[in-house]
C-alpha cells in the first residue's frame, strides 16, 4: 500500500542471516559474526523504532519491545505471558511505571493494568484517585481541576482475533515511557495512563497459536490461505466463546467482573477500546452514526460536542502518515455493554478505533497487501492522538465528568418513576444475585420499608427492594430498568433492549410512593437452618435458582430424588407449608445410602447451594396429592451431550456451556459436528442442538438421531436448528406465513441496507404466557415472563392443544426494536413448543433463555428441559 512506510530493510528472518551466514565458518569467525549480529540487532531496533516513531529519540534505559521479545513487532503474534512479561520489564527499570494484577480470567491468565506517570504523580496515586472519586460523587465539594492530571485508560484487544492492538499497547506503553518528545514529557507529568493490553487473553491465545502456527516464510497474503481462516470457534471470545465486548453490561466473566470493580476506582476521564474489522476496509474513529447509532441516556454534549473535538486529533494522526479513515457509519455506540459505551454512561468519553485486519501477518486487500506492523501503527497513532486530546482538553473532560454525575442527580429527582421497586417473593438467591450485580454497578439500593401494591404487583416489605432515581447513577438505573420503544434507525449492530430487571426475570414496578429504608451495601446469599431428627421425606421448592444445582449436586452424591407433579400442602418443621408443582422430595425408604449419610450429604448440600429444606414425617399430606401418588415419579438424571463446531453458533453454544460449568456445576460433553458419526447416542438422555447448519452430519447420523429420539431421547433445539429438524422429517413444525404485502417495485440502491435491516429483529424483549402445569414452567409463580428474541423464525403452535407450555401474550412488545410485520409474526407464533416423536420428543426454543449469561430469569426454563424432558410430552 502506498500509505505503508517501507521499512529499512526485510527482517523477516527476524536474527537468523548471521546465523545461516556464518554457521559453517571457522572458530575464529565467532567474533566478526557476534558484530554483525549486534549491528543487524541494532539496525532492526532502530528500522522498527522509526517506522512507528520516525524522527523520535528514546531513553536507552527503557527497552522496547523488539529488544525485549527478540523479534520487530508485527513479525509474530505476541504471546499474552510475553506482553505481561514485557510490561513487568518495564515496572522493573522504571520508577514511572506500576504493574498491578486485578484478577484472573476463566483459563487463569492474568489480568493486570500497567500505570504510568511522572515520578511525583506515581508518588500520589491514591491521592489522585481519590481526588477523581470526589469529582464524580456530587455530595461532596467539586475539588480545584486546574492541577488535576487526565486520567487515561487506553485498553485493547477485547476480540482476542484482533491483534493488533495488543501489539499497540506493548509499543504505546513504551513511548510514553521512554520517548523524549515534549508531548511524551508533558503527558507524564499532566496525566495518568493506565494500560490494559488485553481484555481477553484467553481468546487472545488461542487465536496467536493459530496465526503463529500457520504462518509461511514468506507469509501468505493469499485470503484463503489457512492463516486467514481460523478454526471453529476462532479467537474472537473468551473460554466460553462469549464475546466480551458485551459484558460490561452483564459481566457474566472474571474478565469483566474486575474490570469494572477497576473502572469504579477510577472513572476515567477517556477510554479507548481498540478494534480490527474487514481487510477490505479502511479505519474507522468515533463519531458514530448520529442519533441512529446512540444510547438514549448518553447527554448529547458527549455526542454533539466531545466526539468532534477529539475527533480532530485522529484526523491529524492519520492524516501525517497517510492512512484512510472514516466516521459516522454503522459501529453501533447504543447497547450500554461495549467497552466504548459504558464508560459515556458514566462521565467519561468512550472511543472506539476499528482498522482493517490481516488476519495473520500478511493479507491481500483492495489496495493491496496489509501487513501486520501496518495495522499495528494505526493504533499507535490513534493511541497517541488520545492522550495528545485528553491532555489538552484536560480541564474540560474533568469539568464534564462533575457536570455529568451532578446533572445526574438533577435529573433522576425530576423523574416521575421516582423509585424502582423489585423482588421475586418466591426466588431468594435470585433477589440476591440481582442485588449484588446493581452494587457491582454502584448503583444504590435499599430496603422496601413497607408493603407495596403497584401497576398491579405487590410488593413486601423484607422482600423486596427500593431502587431512587435521584442518585448519581440515575443513567444507569434507567439502563437496568427502563424500557425503550423508540428509535431514530431500525438496523441494530447488535441488541436493541437491554433491561437487566427484566433479564433477571424479577417483578419491578416504578414506585414514586415507596419509602427507601436502610441501604443494602451488599448482598448476601440466604441461610436456612437444618431440620433435625427423623425424617420420613424431605422436601426442596423449586422456586429458587440455586435449586436445579443442588438437585444435581444430590444427584452426583448417589441420593434418589423424585419430582412432585402437582401443588400440594404439607405439615412441616415450619407448620403448615404450600407447595407448588415441581417440588423435590428425597424420600428416606428408598435411599441406598445409609440414612445418617443422606442427611449429612443432604445438611452440606443445602447449605452450599443456599437452600431451605423441609422435613415431613408422613406421607399424607394435609391436602393436595400425597406423597406415594402416582403424579410422583423419579427424576432422571441427565446426561447431555452438545453438537458443537462448524456451522454451529458458537456464542449460544458457549451460553450454554457457561450455565452448565457455572450456574448447575453439571460437565456436559461437547462434540464436534464431524467426530458426530462417532457417537453412540444411547449412552445419552438429553442432546441439545444449538442454533446453525447442520448439513456437515452425514445421513446416517441422521438416521441414528431419528432411532434414538424415537426410543425415548430428549432433543433440545434452539431456533434454526429446529429448520433442520423439520428438513429431516424429524419433527413437523410449521412456520407462521401472514398475507404478503406489496413492497415498493424499486428503490434506490443506497436505501438497501435500512430497508432490508428494519425486518431483522434486533435483539429485543417480549412478555410470554406460561402454563404453569407443564414441566417446563415448574419453579415459576407468575403466568408471565419476559424473554428475549433475536430471531427472525417464527413457527405456528404445536396442533396438539397440550404442547406449547410457553405462548406470546396478546400484546408481548416490551422494548427493543421490531418491524409492525414481525411483530404481527410474533403473536402467532410459540416461544416454547414440544413436538413428541415416537417416544420421545423435541423441545423447541425459540427465543434465547441464556442470553449472555444474563437472562437469569428464563434460565430455569431451559434447566427444566434438562431434568424434566422425559416428563414433558
Amino acid at each position: 500500500m502506498n500509505a505503508i512506510k517501507k521499512p529499512l530493510m526485510d527482517f523477516s528472518l527476524s536474527g537468523q542471516i548471521p546465523f545461516l551466514i556464518f554457521r559453517k565458518l571457522p572458530n575464529m569467525k565467532k567474533l566478526l559474526t557476534a558484530l554483525i549480529f549486534s549491528l543487524f540487532t541494532f539496525l532492526q531496533a532502530y528500522a522498527q523504532v522509526d517506522y512507528f516513531f520516525p524522527g523520535e529519540s528514546f531513553d536507552p534505559a527503557i527497552p522496547s519491545p523488539e529488544e525485549f521479545l527478540g523479534y520487530p513487532i508485527g513479525d509474530w503474534h505476541t504471546r499474552y505471558d510475553l506482553i505481561v512479561k514485557y510490561y513487568e520489564k518495564l515496572d522493573a527499570v522504571s520508577d514511572l511505571a506500576q504493574l498491578q494484577t486485578i484478577g484472573y480470567t476463566h483459563e487463569h491468565r492474568p489480568k493486570i493494568i500497567l500505570t504510568i506517570a511522572s515520578a511525583s504523580n506515581m508518588a500520589n496515586l491514591e491521592a489522585i484517585r481519590q481526588k477523581q472519586l470526589q469529582l464524580a460523587d456530587p455530595s461532596k465539594p467539586k475539588p480545584d481541576v486546574s492541577s488535576m492530571p487526565s486520567i487515561i485508560h487506553q485498553g485493547y484487544g477485547v476480540h482476542g482475533n484482533e491483534p493488533s492492538s495488543a501489539e499497540a499497547a506493548m509499543l504505546t506503553a513504551y513511548w510514553l515511557l521512554a520517548s523524549q518528545s515534549d508531548l511524551a514529557k508533558n503527558l507524564r507529568a499532566n496525566a495518568v495512563v493506565h494500560f490494559d493490553p488485553t481484555v481477553n487473553p484467553d481468546g487472545r491465545d488461542r487465536h496467536s497459536l493459530w496465526a503463529n502456527s500457520n504462518k509461511g516464510f514468506p507469509p501468505v497474503a493469499d485470503p484463503m490461505d489457512r492463516e486467514h481462516n481460523e478454526a471453529w470457534p476462532g479467537g474472537r471470545t473468551n473460554h466460553y466463546w462469549f464475546d466480551l465486548n458485551r459484558d460490561w453490561l452483564p459481566l457474566a466473566h472474571p474478565e469483566s467482573q474486575v474490570k469494572i470493580a477497576w473502572y469504579h476506582q477510577w472513572y476515567p476521564n477517556v477510554t479507548t477500546d481498540f478494534h480490527e474489522m474487514g481487510t477490505n476496509s479502511t479505519y474507522f474513529f468515533e463519531p458514530t452514526k448520529p442519533y441512529g447509532s446512540e444510547n438514549p441516556v448518553v447527554p448529547r454534549k458527549n455526542y454533539d460536542d466531545i466526539n468532534p473535538r477529539f475527533a480532530k486529533y485522529f484526523a491529524k494522526y492519520m492524516d501525517e502518515i497517510g492512512s484512510l479513515y472514516w466516521t459516522k457509519e454503522v459501529f453501533d455506540n447504543s447497547y450500554p455493554g461495549y467497552g466504548s459505551t459504558y464508560p459515556d454512561i458514566h462521565g467519561g468519553l468512550g472511543l472506539v478505533f476499528e482498522t482493517a485486519s490481516s488476519r495473520g501477518h500478511l493479507q491481500a486487500s483492495q489496495r493491496g497487501d496489509i501487513s501486520f506492523a501496518f495495522t499495528i501503527r494505526n493504533h499507535v497513532v490513534n493511541s497517541l492522538a488520545t492522550m495528545e486530546a485528553a491532555l489538552d482538553n484536560r480541564e474540560y473532560m474533568h469539568n464534564y465528568l462533575r457536570e455529568f454525575f451532578e446533572s445526574a442527580v438533577s435529573e433522576g429527582s425530576k423523574d416521575p418513576a421516582k423509585n424502582y421497586v423489585f423482588g421475586d417473593p418466591y426466588d431468594a438467591s435470585r433477589n440476591q444475585l440481582f442485588i449484588q450485580f446493581l452494587r457491582d454497578h454502584q448503583i444504590k439500593v435499599y430496603e422496601n420499608s413497607s408493603d407495596l401494591t403497584v401497576g398491579g404487583q405487590s410488593f413486601k416489605k423484607g422482600k423486596s427492594w427500593v431502587v431512587p432515581t435521584a442518585q448519581p447513577q440515575y443513567r444507569m438505573v434507567r439502563t437496568m430498568f427502563e424500557y425503550v420503544k423508540e428509535f431514530a434507525d431500525s438496523v441494530f449492530y447488535d441488541a436493541s433492549a437491554w433491561t437487566m430487571a427484566a433479564s433477571y426475570g424479577v417483578p419491578f414496578a416504578s414506585a414514586p410512593g415507596a419509602k427507601p429504608g436502610t441501604e443494602v451495601l451488599n448482598s448476601s446469599m440466604p441461610t436456612y437452618e437444618f431440620p433435625e431428627g427423623n425424617a420420613y421425606a424431605y422436601l426442596i421448592d423449586w422456586s429458587d435458582y440455586f435449586a436445579p444445582k443442588m438437585l444435581h449436586d444430590l444427584q452426583q452424591a448417589g441420593i434418589h430424588v423424585e419430582l412432585i407433579n402437582r401443588d400440594f400442602s404439607s405439615q412441616t418443621q415450619d407448620g403448615r407449608v404450600d407447595f407448588a408443582r415441581g417440588t423435590l422430595m428425597i424420600p428416606m425408604g428408598f435411599q441406598k445410602l445409609k440414612k445418617e449419610d443422606v442427611q449429612k450429604h443432604l445438611k452440606e448440600l443445602a447449605a452450599k447451594n443456599s437452600q431451605k429444606v423441609y422435613k415431613v414425617t408422613t406421607g399424607l399430606n394435609v391436602s393436595g396429592i400425597d406423597l406415594g401418588s402416582n403424579l410422583v415419579g423419579a427424576v432422571q438424571e441427565p446426561k447431555v451431550i452438545m453438537i458443537v463446531g462448524p456451522g454451529i453458533s458458537s456464542y449460544e453454544a458457549g451460553e450454554i456451556w457457561h450455565l452448565m460449568d457455572t450456574k448447575v456445576g453439571m460437565p456436559i460433553t461437547k462434540v464436534n459436528s464431524d467426530m458426530f458419526n462417532r457417537v453412540n447416542l444411547f449412552d445419552y438422555n438429553t442432546l441439545i442442538m444449538p442454533s446453525g447448519s447442520y448439513s456437515s452430519l452425514s445421513e446416517s447420523s441422521v438416521s441414528h438421531i431419528k432411532d434414538w429420539v424415537n426410543r425415548g431421547g430428549t432433543i433440545i433445539s434452539m431456533k434454526s436448528a429446529s429448520l433442520w429438524l423439520n428438513q429431516k422429517e424429524i419433527t413437523k413444525e410449521a412456520p407462521v406465513e401472514l398475507e404478503r404485502k406489496p413492497e415498493p417495485k424499486e428503490l434506490p440502491f443506497e436505501t438497501r441496507r435500512d430497508f432490508e435491516g428494519a425486518k431483522e429483529v434486533g435483539g429485543s424483549i417480549y412478555m410470554a404466557r406460561l402454563d404453569l402445569s407443564h414441566p417446563i414452567a415448574y419453579g415459576y409463580r407468575r403466568e408471565t415472563i419476559p424473554v428475549y428474541r433475536n430471531t427472525n423464525l417464527f413457527i405456528q403452535p404445536s396442533k396438539d392443544k397440550y404442547l406449547t407450555p410457553i405462548r406470546y401474550t396478546a400484546n408481548p412488545y416490551l422494548g427493543g426494536y421490531i418491524s409492525k410485520d414481525n411483530l404481527e409474526k410474533l403473536k402467532q407464533s410459540a416461544s416454547v413448543l414440544i413436538s413428541p416423536t415416537g417416544g420421545g420428543r423435541v423441545i423447541h426454543f425459540f427465543d434465547s433463555p441464556n442470553f449472555r449469561g444474563a437472562w437469569y430469569g428464563t434460565n430455569k426454563l431451559f434447566l427444566n428441559a434438562i431434568f424434566f424432558g422425559n416428563q414433558m410430552d
